[in-house]
């Protein structure tokens, strides 16, 4: 087999691995930019080519041509394997976040090209495409600009590869995208359709559960605006439905999960030395809260959240609400906050999953939602963690059958993140347990035969993450599809992926003979050309 990618520097690069490397190193440095770099001293290879001969007996002959247009040529493969593993999951790869700029623009749109043709010649089923509110209906509601996204779902279709499409109602301070520019200017004037914690201050990256069926967004609820959302999605993408795209995802939440920002900074979500805040003091959650109070006899509860419960960052054990033995979240005052708080969250997911099933219930697709993996402090009796996220889960009650039965309700599957992480690499003072965490949650789907879309938390982040994902794979029976989040800079190194390589080929454990594998002289000529690019 000859395998040649043709771009600037015209260099020719045979077998997956080191085909996959060159594209990570030529066109995803750390800001992910698409230029190949260039210097006088190896100015030279723009007029030479260095092939490497493979001779492979389960893989035929193509050629792999990444040109510097948006749009990619299509792969012509013969026997052109299909990752799975012995029990059927599905192997996708997330695109970017920012995939698509704020200026509906591809960002980068040769790297991602030349990715997707080295993911697709890797094996891997489909790609998941992350579309945001923002960008689509930027300047004014019911205005809808799909331009970006409609061309990276043709380049995606080109290539034969499948398509998950991830529909974002919510910012991304990581990818720098805003909420819509017509939603932030109703937020100024009323800023109470934001959450809002203890302290006063607001989490403005995606909309309070309190408001999701008021009329806050130019005399419509967010449900309707959403659900024309989707509608004009369905419409502008049916070219590629049920063939193309297999999946749509929805929204929940903070982040895209079904859950409260009870952090505000994301990445404090796993933080060891607190459990986040309640997030229920904007005017439209009080106001919800002091209705239920009421209703129960006792108003006084209805004032505001738990007055003891600890700040971000503070040991929640040290905490009256929280602590072991005797905490607040025991007695009946902590039953009727924490119920109410859940019913909230579980009332937004419901109807939200309900709005994407009636929307998409003609196409031959599969709806779901992501459910967060909360595990710190998984090992307390009263899981503060996940109070404070909306699932009222703790030693004495399972949270997460509510959550479940809603996604069984409306014949949706639930995402569930953080397949890569183990019991052994938690920090000890964290007492958290993703392992025994996601068995919780798979029995309950079990239980209900809700299918399961497993995630990883971050690229690279968790050690030994792909012997864990293998073994999630293997054991959970009620998992068809696996996304491994996300393309990028990090992705393409050296130091990830070719060990990504390495995962994606023991998923279906191929019988490699000797004429397979790449002479020593091929991997010396890859590894010098690989250094002049790094230099």
């Amino acid at each position: 087999m000859e395998v040649s990618v043709m771009g600037s520097s015209q260099v020719n690069l045979g077998r997956n691995d080191l085909v996959c490397r060159e594209v990570g190193n030529c066109s995803f440095t750390k800001s992910f930019n698409s230029n190949i770099s260039s210097s006088s001293s190896s100015s030279s290879l723009k007029s030479s080519k260095l092939c490497i001969k493979l001779r492979s007996k389960s893989l035929g002959r193509f050629s792999l041509k990444a040109s510097a247009c948006s749009q990619p040529e299509p792969l012509i493969s013969k026997n052109n394997r299909n990752t799975k593993t012995t029990d059927g999951v599905k192997l996708f790869v997330g695109l970017p976040l920012d995939a698509v700029s704020s200026t509906n623009t591809i960002n980068h749109a040769r790297a991602i090209a030349v990715g997707l043709k080295a993911l697709k010649l890797l094996g891997v089923d489909g790609i998941e495409l992350p579309v945001w509110w923002g960008v689509v209906e930027k300047e004014t509601r019911g205005k809808y600009d799909w331009t970006g996204y409609l061309a990276l779902a043709e380049m995606i279709q080109k290539l034969g590869l499948k398509l998950h499409v991830s529909l974002c109602f919510h910012a991304s301070r990581e990818a720098k995208i805003q909420l819509p520019e017509w939603v932030s200017q109703i937020g100024e004037s009323d800023p109470s359709i934001f959450f809002k914690d203890q302290s006063g201050q607001h989490y403005k990256d995606s909309l309070s559960f309190a408001v999701t069926d008021v009329p806050v967004l130019d005399g419509k609820t967010p449900v309707q605006v959403y659900k024309e959302f989707c509608e004009s999605f369905k419409t502008a993408f049916s070219p590629f439905m049920g063939s193309t795209i297999t999946g749509i995802s929805v929204g929940l939440g903070p982040e895209g999960e079904l859950r409260y920002p009870s952090h505000h900074n994301p990445s404090k979500m796993d933080n060891h030395q607190g459990a986040g805040e309640f997030q229920c003091y904007d005017k439209y959650m009080l106001s919800s809260l002091k209705q239920c109070a009421e209703s129960n006899g006792n108003p006084l509860w209805g004032l505001g959240g738990p007055h003891d419960a600890p700040g971000y960052y503070q040991p929640p054990m040290t905490s009256t609400f929280f602590k072991e033995n005797e905490g607040s979240w025991e007695t009946t005052y902590g039953n009727f906050f924490l119920s109410w708080y859940s019913e909230q969250l579980i009332s937004h997911g419901s109807q939200l999953l309900s709005l994407a099933s009636e929307t998409f219930h003609d196409v031959p697709i599969s709806i779901c939602g992501k459910v967060p993996l909360v595990h710190s402090w998984y090992k307390t009796r009263s899981h503060p963690s996940e109070l404070t996220a909306g699932f009222y889960n703790t030693v004495n009650r399972d949270g997460y059958v509510e959550v479940v039965e809603m996604f069984a309700k409306h014949s949706c599957q639930i995402i569930l993140p953080g397949m890569d992480l183990s019991d052994n690499h938690q920090p000890n003072e964290s007492l958290s347990s993703p392992e025994l965490l996601v068995a919780q949650i798979t029995s309950s789907c079990r239980k209900h035969g809700v299918e399961i879309l497993g995630q990883n938390s971050t690229v690279a982040n968790a050690p030994n993450g792909f012997e864990q994902i293998k073994k999630k794979l293997s054991s959970e029976k009620e998992m068809s599809l696996f996304t491994y989040q996300r393309m990028g800079a990090d992705f393409f190194s050296p130091e990830h992926f070719p060990v990504f390589t390495q995962f994606v080929r023991s998923l279906n454990q191929p019988e490699l003979d000797s004429d397979d594998q790449p002479t020593k002289q091929e991997e010396r000529v890859a590894s010098n050309h690989l250094q002049m690019q790094a230099a």
